[in-house]
């Protein structure tokens, strides 16, 4: 990397600051010498490079400003590209509401802005040659079939959304024969959303385009508009779909004639579609991968969701799906008519890993038990678990678990007491022993039970091994 870009440069580099990449395993830095600067990527998949490089280049030929690419590494794993800086739609718009400015103005003005790029880049660039897309040159029948079982394996299952396997693959087929009903010959972004696009030099620049390929004019705009940290307000996406429409309208002609009701009522179909792929990430990404951000990011998309529903009815037999829907916007993590605090009690065993938060918050309290005598150590009990009274018997007879308990119930109810004065929502308190299922149980169930009696909060508990009991 850094002989890439002394060979191109003509200077020797300076500082080498890593960039941080949210959704993606490329790695990302910016260079500086003494007169250049530029991004360096690195990413061991070539083909999606190469895919890179070639969209890039027929971008910028049809005049769409995204970064030129400066030199390539001779294993195509390395590249540098131009620096367009920091500033992002949305990291712009977030800065200013943090410092409490009203960006209402601001944030139609430059979503108009990126709509009108967003209509340049799907006419002018639908004539590019897709053969060079990767991983599919359409967002086809594999291409959608993909992103929904991404959003069965990586949302429905991780969250424990019950679902018939059959019935929904059934609704599945119906939800894509429908979508595919459609022009699906535009230039199709794939990830066109404000975290996507720079602001540099007072323009609007695109970043992160490599999974470009034929599809319909609904997905981007969906990417756009509900994007979902974006946090834009509800009555603004609708007044945005309609300048949309408005502008694809005027331009429309015998070549290329547009439907305006026929689009609107794809939209959100496309809309679903794209909410469920960002689900299915949010829970590989979130979950599985540990990232921050994207567990952040679920309960806007629950929101998000939820609002969609209220308003869509889609003319497509699919009641199974649209029965999942439904239970996720009914997750009780992420209800938004629940204002008291919510606290989730789990059981769990150390051989499996202490529990995941999926609420976003970072996770809360983790008490080992593995200090208090073991039941599971005796015959009689190991059949048994710490609900049931043999083994509440057999810590009662131990005074060390009321010790240790008493110290637990002094420290959790002094959080509790303080989240609920402070209008929390949320408080994650997790109890682990060895096999998860007796002393872990029997403390779990002990401090459940403290805290209903003494608090005017929600009580979740989750044994974790329950199968088991």
């Amino acid at each position: 990397m850094e002989e890439l870009f002394e060979k191109w440069a003509g200077e020797p580099y300076k500082t080498k600051i890593q960039i941080t990449a949210n959704g993606s395993n490329r790695l990302y830095y910016r260079l500086e010498g003494e007169n250049k600067s530029c991004i360096a990527a690195v990413n061991k998949d070539v083909r999606e490079n190469e895919a890179f490089f070639f969209f890039a280049e027929e971008m910028r030929k049809r005049g769409i400003n995204v970064p030129e690419v400066y030199a390539v590494s001779e294993d195509r794993t390395t590249y540098l590209q131009q620096d367009l800086g920091n500033v992002t739609i949305y990291t712009y718009l977030s800065s200013r509401k943090t410092n409490g400015v009203d960006v209402t103005d601001q944030m139609r003005e430059l979503y108009q802005s990126a709509i009108d790029s967003l209509i340049e880049i799907q006419t002018v660039c639908r004539d590019i040659d897709f053969s060079n897309a990767y991983p599919r040159p359409r967002f086809d029948h594999q291409a959608i079939q993909w992103d929904l079982n991404y959003f069965k394996y990586y949302f429905l299952k991780l969250f424990h959304i019950p679902f018939d396997e059959q019935l929904l693959e059934r609704d599945f087929q119906n939800f894509t024969d429908y979508l595919l009903d459609e022009d699906c010959d535009y230039f199709m972004y794939r990830d066109y959303q404000s975290r996507n696009i720079m602001i540099y030099d007072d323009k609007l620049y695109f970043i992160d385009f490599q999974g470009a390929r034929k599809g319909a004019a609904q997905y981007d705009l969906a990417s756009l508009l509900y994007s979902s940290k974006s946090d834009v307000p509800d009555e603004m996406r609708g007044e945005l779909l309609e300048y949309y429409l408005d502008k694809r309208e005027a331009m429309s002609n015998k070549e290329h004639p547009f439907d305006r009701e026929m689009f609107k009522h794809k939209f959100y179909g496309y809309l679903l579609a794209r909410m469920m792929q960002a689900m299915g990430a949010y829970g590989y990404r979130g979950v599985i991968e540990k990232k921050e951000y994207f567990v952040k990011s679920i309960p806007f998309a629950v929101r998000n969701l939820r609002r969609v529903l209220d308003k869509v009815e889609l003319p497509v037999e699919i009641p199974h799906l649209k029965s999942v829907w439904q239970a996720i916007t009914e997750m009780k993590e992420y209800s938004e008519s629940e204002e008291k605090l919510t606290v989730s009690i789990f059981s769990f065993s150390y051989r499996k890993g202490i529990p995941f938060d999926k609420s976003g918050n970072g996770g809360g309290y983790v008490f080992d038990c593995r200090a208090l005598p073991n039941p599971g150590l005796y015959d009689e009990y190991k059949m048994l678990n710490g609900r049931d009274q043999a083994v509440i018997d057999f810590f009662e007879d131990h005074p060390e678990t009321e010790r240790y308990l008493e110290y637990v119930r002094g420290i959790v109810g002094e959080s509790v007491a303080s989240y609920i004065s402070r209008g929390y929502t949320r408080l994650m308190i997790n109890f682990g022993c060895t096999g998860g299922r007796h002393r872990s149980v029997y403390c779990a169930e002990r401090i459940a039970r403290f805290v209903h009696e003494n608090f005017d909060c929600n009580v979740s508990l989750h044994h974790l091994e329950q199968s088991k009991l």
